[in-house]
């Protein structure tokens, strides 16, 4: 049964987002919609998995007849019945105001026929130079109040073989690494989606991103929880907002991916009004910005974050393939510890491939407030050039250990103050006003919290 559904509706918000927070609408704690429809689990997972038995059994027609069936403001529910837990699929397709609901204790696997996501005959499961050959699991296109929701678990299971082949999605990835791209899916996909939600669902091995959001206005990511190792999973993005959106959230959230955790993509249309408050990320690469910043970044917001053990902290990435104008973006109340990387600003960004263009970035109007590091590492702000710098200010920004910590500084402008600071900014083509002032730092000790394996 739905345990949350009756009590959610109606229920009074019990939570607000800061009122410093950049994105333009009232963000408030979403509630699960009421169901036009429950449908009852036919399958059994046990420790995870199918029965070799199962792995044809499609639930995706049951599914998507719900959904095209179903009236605004309204969700379809997939739930356990007895010992059946797990519902088997291909591709959904949203509709406009209806939300899926995974109850919990219940599993939506995702399909690993690559046939079932393949754009053209032959397009998905495999290494080429062609454009992207697969459908993601869930795409929501051109529809407005939409929504994926639930205590239950979204498995895209990128670290399994397709079916009748010894290769996983993952492994496709890591060939594609000698040239060409891995045509695989990814959990989640929304284009033009106004006041698109994700609430408390947890989304787990996803063979590529696991959720992208493009052009739309309006999109809430509340409680999410993501869940994919750290090793091996190559491309798994967590959360990449980007590329003509704007007013977006993600809030009280805990992600641990193979790749960003969270990645804002300025590409076609830019993105602003952004706010990344409340969370909590592990393993990944980061909360990045990049590396397409062409169409411009602005009003970021990033609040009350801890980042535990990833490859890099917070970052901003591009080249001059790709680059273009980041400005006004505000760290606040940022936690680091042991990351290679804590501080990573690189105008260089060498993963994308072309790195010389006539796109060059610049980043300015960075403010860092009360952010500590610790465990270690590499800080770099590498402008780009003496016409294409970096401009960041420091307010409280401060190594608490011992650790040992290297510098990579060019080409960038800094002003310190007010509050202490105790990084070393010595670079070339590097200016530095202001002055550090004695002051309290925050305590990080309370912020470093183990990730969130579901709800209490």
């Amino acid at each position: 049964m739905l345990k949350h559904t009756l009590l959610a509706v109606g229920l009074i918000l019990v939570s607000t987002l800061s009122l410093s927070a950049q994105d333009t609408r009232h963000v408030t704690e979403p509630t699960l919609p009421p169901a036009c429809v429950s449908l009852d689990a036919q399958l059994q997972a046990t420790s995870g998995k199918l029965a070799p038995s199962d792995e044809r059994k499609l639930d995706s027609e049951r599914i998507q007849h719900a959904l095209d069936a179903c009236a605004k403001g309204h969700a379809v529910i997939l739930r356990a019945a007895g010992v059946a837990n797990a519902f088997l699929s291909g591709p959904l397709h949203l509709r406009d105001g209806v939300s899926l609901v995974i109850d919990s204790g219940t599993t939506l696997f995702a399909s690993r026929d690559p046939a079932q996501y393949e754009i053209s005959p032959g397009s998905c499961g495999l290494v080429n130079q062609a454009l992207p050959g697969c459908r993601p699991l869930i795409g929501a296109d051109h529809v407005t109040g939409a929504g994926v929701m639930g205590d239950g678990v979204i498995d895209g299971r990128g670290g399994e073989d397709l079916l009748g082949q010894s290769v996983t999605w993952w492994q496709l990835a890591e060939k594609a690494r000698a040239g060409g791209r891995q045509q695989v899916p990814r959990i989640l996909v929304a284009n033009y989606a106004n006041d698109f939600t994700l609430y408390r669902i947890t989304l787990k091995n996803s063979p590529n991103f696991h959720v992208v959001y493009n052009h739309g206005d309006g999109f809430t990511a509340w409680g999410l929880r993501i869940d994919t190792p750290q090793r091996g999973a190559r491309n798994t993005d967590g959360v990449d907002p980007g590329n003509g959106s704007r007013n977006v959230t993600i809030a009280h959230s805990y992600i641990r991916t193979g790749d960003d955790n969270v990645a804002i993509k300025g590409g076609e249309g830019g993105i602003r009004n952004v706010s990344i408050v409340h969370n909590h990320f592990y393993w990944g690469h980061g909360m990045s910005i990049g590396s397409e910043t062409f169409g411009s970044v602005s009003a970021i917001r990033v609040e009350d974050l801890s980042l535990d053990g990833p490859d890099n902290g917070v970052r901003i990435k591009s080249n001059a393939s790709r680059g273009g104008l980041v400005q006004d973006v505000v760290y606040d109340g940022v936690c680091i510890r042991n990351s290679p990387n804590p501080i990573f600003f690189d105008t260089g960004y060498t993963a994308a491939g072309v790195l010389q263009g006539n796109r060059l970035p610049t980043y300015k109007d960075i403010t860092f407030k009360d952010v500590n590091l610790s465990g270690g590492g590499a800080i770099t702000f590498n402008g780009y050039s003496s016409d294409h710098r970096i401009g960041v200010t420091l307010e409280g920004v401060v190594i608490t250990d011992a650790q040992p910590y290297s510098y990579s500084i060019r080409h960038a402008d800094f002003h310190v103050g007010p509050g202490p600071m105790n990084l070393q900014l010595k670079g070339s083509d590097t200016t530095v006003t202001g002055k550090a002032s004695a002051g309290e730092t925050q305590n990080c000790a309370t912020k470093f919290v183990p990730f969130a394996e579901g709800t209490k």
